[in-house]
């Protein structure tokens, strides 16, 4: 059985409706104020946590790493332009505290993860890229905090073998299916890998989103997602390279009632509930009289049928019409009446 995992007060997992994460990735552009309202703004729309990024450029990559096409630029000189700073990252996390929205990070390198366990993150997130990076994952896992784990750009057996590591250490995991393509077209998210994780590795998985809108971040929820990850902006025809795929704050307010509403929704129960039994009185049909009916008189079809209300006490039920074929009237009946039980006995 998969067990929930607590992330600070908020127990992820499930049973448990969806932890919803607004990525701010670099949409701040670098710009402190923004982020700050991008807090605001994400808090205000309901979403459980605000994530950010931290990069300590020249511990994590070479100046010649090649960029996709995403990017205007070297991947190396967006990140330092956009880069927020230590201090900063404080003041976010201090601000999201203050509101009462998680605030989490994802590191690139060891220097990042130690950063953010000296500021004092309740888990870490791992980015997709760093799914295949062993020691970073070791290094990260060895603290002991909760970790988010996204699965982009890899294979199952690539996915197996963090698992592997991760549970190994026995930290405790949350694994988010993605595809780190932007956009995401819709016939390669494959909503069905979140069953199939959770199946395999008996973790918490959830949905890092990359496609456009949030149809398929409420689509993963039957799946039992329980973590949804969209990237976020306050602004999505501003530049950048993950404006065009994220959500602006009216799109995250809607996905987060939508996937409480659909997580409320998966009951597997049928009975007659509370709500219901007022509109059972009208809504059913009972037998009833098509014409005068004398006292003695044997029943025959074409003296009854069935018409609303539903039955009341002693009233016939429609699924009984057969039953009272062939009984013998206890009393005078007038025509359009409930028939009762009492007027041809059992």
């Amino acid at each position: 059985m998969i067990q929930p995992v607590q992330i600070g007060r908020r127990m992820v997992g499930p049973g448990h409706k969806p932890f919803i994460i607004a990525e701010a990735c670099i949409n701040h552009e670098g710009n402190f104020e923004m982020a700050r309202k991008m807090v605001h703004v994400a808090h205000a729309m309901g979403a459980d946590c605000i994530k950010f990024q931290i990069h300590i450029l020249e511990n994590e990559m070479l100046r010649e790493a090649p960029q996709s096409e995403n990017f205007d630029e070297p991947l190396y000189d967006t990140l330092e332009k956009t880069n927020l700073s230590v201090d900063e990252h404080r003041k976010l996390k201090a601000l999201c505290e203050q509101l009462g929205i998680f605030y989490l990070c994802t590191p690139f390198s060891r220097d990042g993860a130690d950063i953010l366990e000296e500021i004092g993150v309740e888990a870490f997130k791992t980015g997709s890229g760093e799914l295949t990076n062993l020691p970073l994952q070791e290094h990260i896992a060895r603290k002991g905090k909760p970790m988010i784990v996204s699965t982009g750009m890899c294979t199952e057996e690539e996915v197996a073998e963090t698992v592997s590591l991760i549970q190994g250490i026995g930290t405790p995991l949350i694994l988010t299916h993605c595809v780190s393509a932007y956009p995401t077209p819709y016939r390669i998210v494959n909503l069905g890998m979140i069953r199939k994780y959770a199946d395999r590795f008996q973790v918490p998985v959830g949905l890092s989103d990359h496609s456009r809108g949030i149809y398929t971040a409420l689509g993963a929820v039957p799946y039992g997602a329980c973590v949804l990850e969209k990237h976020f902006t306050l602004d999505k025809m501003r530049g950048g390279p993950d404006n065009p795929v994220s959500i602006e704050p009216g799109e995250l307010a809607e996905l987060v009632k939508g996937a409480d509403a659909i997580f409320q929704a998966m009951g597997e129960e049928r009975r007659i509930f509370e709500e219901e039994k007022q509109i059972v009185a009208w809504a059913r049909e009972s037998v009833v009289t098509e014409k005068p009916i004398k006292k003695g008189t044997v029943i025959t079809r074409e003296m009854v049928w069935v018409k609303r209300p539903g039955p009341g006490p002693g009233a016939i039920p429609a699924k009984d019409l057969k039953k009272v074929i062939g009984k013998t009237a206890l009393a005078d009946i007038p025509k359009d009446q409930q028939l009762l039980w009492s007027h041809v006995g059992r």
